[in-house]
């Protein structure tokens, strides 16, 4: 079945039995006695392309307003409001856009701060809305470097590292012209402001974590009233050096100073380790010395009570016990000694070991610790002119000693 049925005095007739005059009505009314059906989209065209060929001017209309063609204004105005369509689904489609899930979005409405928006797929007017991402979770870095003057009037060369990350998008965006420069500033004036407080020698040697921690809570007092929306991490003081027309000399200084820290070092570890053992050593002297004397006490003591308790005894029998103490004395001496004693009282024939003797000399006199004597036979001795002492019919050597020993005993004793 047509859409546009010919005939019935010029008029159109769709499916649903509405019925159209050239265009001047749209299907709104049912003349079958039917109900109404869906609207029709010609209609709608037609309509809008009316009313804004309406606004553009009435002639061109009224000169056609018979024709039927595709040439008429029913045409240009149907391509107007497909147009206008086209533009808002355009318009519409442009809005979409994507926040990323470390990015926080900062909408401004014509620009002014309107609300935040959260990772995602979001929509807002174009021409009306504007969306800056800002990242709030990504770790920033802020280089720091320069020549700046030191509180001895000496000039060192500085380098500072800034770490930071976005905390609060607005205030970040607008608190401040530029967060990033005017944080750079910041920290450019901090850093002078400590490294003018300490010397050249303590910035290059043992003052940079003093220097770092300085410098950090400077920079956190001075971005604090502008409320910039970020906050600091870390400040690494990366490092400081002399200038390069004067670097030689300072290394020299530098290591000097190493040098003299390293032979103190070792002087020290010299001195732990000898200490204890002349503390030790002292000891041991102390010790042996209480030692010698408490012996040499105790042996005295010991003396004085033998002869105590021998005194007695020698005076109820002073032979024997004159005898007694000249045998015991001659077994201590002789007891270290190595001595041949033969006696010629018996007619035996006795054969010496030679060469065992000898060798047994030799080794005692390298040593130096023994004494070998041997004591010769003599058969026939000549009697001692003058010797009053005691002899055996052999007249030999040991027994001159012998009667010698008695009778300086014998002396020793009486003079007691």
């Amino acid at each position: 079945m047509a859409w546009n049925q010919p005939g019935n005095n010029g008029q159109d007739r769709d499916p649903w039995g509405s019925s159209n005059n050239n265009g001047g009505n749209s299907g709104g009314n049912n003349k079958g006695g039917r109900d109404q059906g869906p609207p029709d989209l010609d209609d709608i065209f037609r309509k809008l392309s009316k009313k804004l060929s309406g606004f553009g001017g009435g002639k061109g209309s009224n000169s056609n307003s018979g024709g039927t063609g595709t040439s008429g204004p029913g045409f240009s105005g149907r391509i107007i409001g497909i147009a206008a369509v086209a533009v808002v689904v355009i318009w519409a489609a442009s809005g979409f856009y994507t926040i990323k899930e470390a990015e926080r979005g900062v909408v401004t409405r014509f620009g002014k701060f309107s609300h935040l928006v959260q990772p995602g797929l979001n929509w807002k007017p174009t021409f009306i809305d504007d969306v800056r991402p800002v990242n709030v979770e990504s770790v920033r870095e802020l280089a720091a470097s320069g020549v700046m003057l030191t509180s001895d009037e000496n000039v060192v060369r500085v380098e500072m590292n800034v770490q930071y990350r976005v905390t609060n998008p607005e205030a970040y965006l607008f608190s401040v012209v530029n967060a990033d420069d005017s944080l750079s500033q910041a920290t450019d004036s901090a850093l002078r402001g400590v490294i003018g407080k300490y010397s050249m020698d303590r910035i290059l040697t043992e003052g940079r974590t003093v220097v770092r921690n300085d410098t950090q809570r400077m920079l956190e007092e001075t971005i604090r009233p502008y409320n910039m929306g970020i906050t600091l991490l870390d400040v690494n003081f990366q490092a400081a050096r002399p200038p390069e027309e004067v670097k030689a000399s300072f290394d020299d200084a530098i290591a000097a100073r190493e040098n003299e820290q390293q032979y103190i070092r070792e002087a020290e570890a010299y001195a732990n380790e000898v200490q204890p053992r002349a503390n030790g050593q002292a000891q041991r002297l102390l010790e042996d010395s209480k030692a010698y004397k408490d012996r040499t006490v105790l042996e005295a003591q010991g003396e004085v009570a033998r002869f105590a308790k021998l005194l007695p005894e020698y005076k109820s029998a002073p032979q024997i016990t004159r005898e007694r103490l000249y045998i015991e004395t001659m077994e201590k001496v002789l007891g270290h000694t190595r001595k041949v004693l033969v006696s010629d009282k018996g007619n035996n024939l006795m054969v010496l070991p030679l060469d065992q003797m000898l060798r047994g000399q030799g080794a005692a006199t390298e040593s130096g610790n023994k004494d070998t004597s041997l004591i010769r036979l003599n058969p026939n001795p000549a009697p001692a002119a003058n010797s009053s002492a005691p002899r055996t019919s052999g007249g030999s050597i040991m027994d001159q000693r012998r009667a010698n020993a008695q009778r300086d005993d014998t002396t020793r004793v009486g003079r007691e």
